[in-house]
């Protein structure tokens, strides 16, 4: 699928900066959480004693309990609370060397798996060359969305970065946009946002009225409706065609 525009109005006008999702967006989540998950279930099974149908049975419910408990806050998305609670539902109380142990090997190989979309750093590389701010706004706790950060070597290509932590409440939520917007200086209509996900990048941005575009890959839903999104595109190299030929 090319680059699709829904409303051409949106980015008729150069924006003073794009606010960019992460997970997901800027690199494929799906093969490194699987390679991430398959080696902490490895590691449980070695230091817990547990098989894996008991590993993940116990994982899937100490997520879940976490999320219910938390709300859609950053730590409702931490895999050391998840981790903690799985070694206390197998029924051996709370194991803090192994939570740790299991947290660190579901980061590390994570990390070591993740690869950013190709033309994604050239497309931030574009924005700066055309003095357009670049930030940041995602979910989950800022020490792993900074390591992730810092890993791809684009710490010097955001002007800022929102977590949820940070924020307080995780997207959909107003706040994460507007404390984005209130360190950018900017107000909603002077910004873009690039994300993938309909819910949580493009609604909630659009709840503001900030244009949006979202990325669309294996595994990635359309948004319709309130959802939908003012522009499409598939390939970050489409994002800088655009943008090369508009301004």
């Amino acid at each position: 699928m090319a680059l699709n525009i829904r409303n051409p109005e949106a980015f008729a006008r150069k924006p003073a900066a794009v606010i960019f999702d992460t997970d997901n967006t800027l690199y494929d989540y799906a093969p490194a959480h699987a390679a991430a998950s398959a080696a902490a279930r490895e590691k449980a099974q070695a230091l817990l004693g547990v098989d894996g149908d008991a590993f993940d049975d116990a994982y899937r419910a100490a997520r879940k309990e976490v999320k219910a408990r938390l709300g859609h806050v950053a730590a409702s998305h931490s895999r050391l609370l998840y981790f903690q609670r799985m070694i206390e539902r197998l029924g051996l109380k709370t194991q803090l060397l192994h939570t740790l142990d299991l947290n660190q090997t579901y980061w590390r190989t994570f990390l070591g798996a993740s690869t950013l979309f190709p033309d994604a750093r050239a497309l931030l590389e574009d924005l700066r060359a055309l003095s357009i701010h670049t930030a940041i706004v995602t979910d989950l706790t800022a020490e792993i969305q900074f390591r992730k950060i810092v890993y791809f070597d684009l710490a010097d290509h955001f002007d800022y970065v929102v977590t949820s932590e940070e924020a307080g409440a995780d997207k959909p939520d107003l706040a994460p946009f507007q404390l984005a917007l209130e360190k950018l200086g900017l107000q909603a209509g002077e910004v873009w946002m690039v994300g993938d996900n309909a819910v949580n990048d493009i609604q909630g941005a659009r709840a503001l009225g900030i244009p949006c575009w979202q990325k669309l890959h294996t595994g990635v839903s359309e948004g319709q409706g309130e959802q939908a999104a003012d522009g499409t595109f598939t390939h970050f190299g489409e994002m800088r065609k655009f943008i090369s030929v508009k301004f």
